[in-house]
């Protein structure tokens, strides 16, 4: 169990993370009540610059701590702010924007996206912000790690560092509703970096990237714009994130990779702790000869978890019924991997609602007509770019006959008889789940895969043009 009381060692003005109990106005948490709110204030400003509405969203969360504003600035004086916000705004926003976890696990100043997943939206605005900063001066954006991704990591990594690195990043959580938000609950204590922050930081780091490489001929467009391009996004069935070239939020974990992999994490996230340092006079930072050890083993941890593994939307978020009975562990490592397709639902799904309400169907039609105890697949694959967790790493699934004990059944939704899912979606089993199942020491490093067809003999699963895909894949044994 991680302690609230580490946390302290950490001044609260470097980060986004504060810790309180005082009750406050509950509101719709979602990125569209947010874009909309934004959207509002464009409206009631013509000629209103996104630099100036982000700086306004900066002040009224009060981020003017020393390390923004050495790389930004300060931003406008709350009279100014509340030149541009209304006071129903003004009130709204602070809520929204203001990082916060409670003494009670609830983690305040982020959003559900509409792709399912969870954004705190402090660090996502500093990101866009110092890239429409460094494109309005035409100068390198060299704030953008450290103020997304670098001081939240960095300090994240020195405060828990007696506890093993697993411990020093997340925890992801699961919204109360996720039609109507309100409340987000952490699975565990705290870190300075929960999954939200993290999402947050590496969104940030993309758009800010992207704007600060505009053209010096092309305007930025409205924050709204910005924002609602990147979350609410259509996939079009046949070619789902196959034909997108544009940046959206389910390719962030990649993205986020390409831009900041060839950066030296190690060495960014040292400079900006010596910077840390350097402005707040923490001593404690200087005199900690383990920092490039615990910064060392975190950020391991961090790449494993967030770059290397794909992200798994938890069986909560898509509204999963409890499991019935008790669930029987699995021995770890397994050494099978049995592909599967789910036949029905047959057409791929695009959105998060689509893929959740899939899973449902399945979890219903396992439980209730087959008497099964849960769904039955260890893993299911959308074509929304998201993995969704069935039964998980840890417990004995129901999907290959006579083999559950010695290996997981991973199903891409939709039927492969006659074609194959989205490349996307493949590669997400290939290679982002596979080697998040390795690395992490659930599936042996020289694991088997077979389709469903080779462990039973009355099925055509995973169906004849999927199956064919696969004889080609490394691991595949006839």
């Amino acid at each position: 169990m991680i302690s609230f009381g580490l946390l302290f060692l950490v001044p609260a003005s470097f980060c986004f993370f504060t810790v309180y109990s005082m009750p406050t106005t509950v509101h719709l948490r979602n990125m569209e009540s947010f874009i909309q709110a934004v959207k509002q204030i464009e409206d009631s400003n013509p000629g209103l610059s996104p630099l100036t509405l982000v700086r306004a969203l900066r002040s009224t969360a009060g981020h003017d701590d020393l390390m923004t504003i050495h790389f930004l600035g300060a931003s406008y004086n709350l009279t100014d702010a509340m030149g541009i916000l209304s006071f129903s705004s003004f009130s709204f926003l602070d809520k929204a924007i203001h990082h916060i976890v409670t003494d009670h696990g609830e983690e305040r100043g982020v959003v559900l996206v509409p792709d399912g997943t969870t954004v705190a939206l402090a660090p996502l605005l500093l990101g866009v912000e110092s890239g429409l900063r460094a494109k309005i001066e035409g100068k390198p954006a060299i704030g953008i790690f450290p103020l997304t991704l670098g001081r939240t990591l960095g300090l994240s990594f020195l405060s828990l560092q007696d506890f093993p690195p697993s411990y020093r990043l997340g925890p992801n959580g699961c919204w109360d509703s996720v039609d109507h938000p309100k409340i987000f609950k952490l699975s565990r204590s705290p870190t300075l970096a929960t999954d939200a922050v993290i999402n947050g930081g590496m969104d940030g780091a993309i758009l800010g990237t992207e704007l600060s490489k505009l053209p010096a001929s092309e305007q930025p467009q409205a924050l709204s714009k910005i924002l609602r391009e990147y979350y609410n996004f259509i996939l079009h069935e046949g070619q789902g994130l196959d034909a997108v070239t544009n940046h959206i939020s389910p390719k962030r974990r990649e993205i986020s990779r390409s831009i900041l992999e060839p950066l030296d994490l190690h060495r960014q996230v040292m400079e900006t702790l010596a910077l840390v340092w350097k402005l707040e006079s923490t001593e404690w930072i200087g005199l900690d000869t383990g920092v490039g050890e615990a910064v060392k083993g975190g950020l391991q941890v961090f790449v494993h978890r967030y770059w290397d593994c794909p992200q798994i939307i938890p069986r909560c978020q898509w509204g999963a019924k409890d499991y019935r009975g008790t669930p029987v562990p699995l021995s770890l490592p397994v050494q099978f991997l049995y592909v599967h397709h789910t036949y029905e639902p047959s057409s791929p799904c695009l959105t998060f609602p689509d893929c959740s309400r899939n899973m449902r169907a399945m979890q219903h039609f396992h439980q209730e007509d087959r008497g099964w105890s849960d769904i039955g697949y260890s893993f299911v694959v959308g074509s929304d770019g998201y993995i969704y967790e069935g039964r998980g790493w840890n417990h004995l699934g129901r999907h290959t006959r006579g083999h559950n004990d010695i290996g997981y059944g991973v199903s891409i939704i939709g039927n492969y008889t006659g074609t194959l899912p989205s490349r996307h979606a493949m590669d997400l089993l290939r290679h982002r789940l596979a080697r998040c199942a390795v690395d992490g020491g659930a599936l042996a490093a020289n694991f088997t895969m077979h389709g469903h067809r080779q462990a039973v003999n009355y099925t055509s699963c995973p169906g004849d043009a999927f199956f064919s895909e696969i004889r080609s894949w490394e691991h595949f044994k006839d």
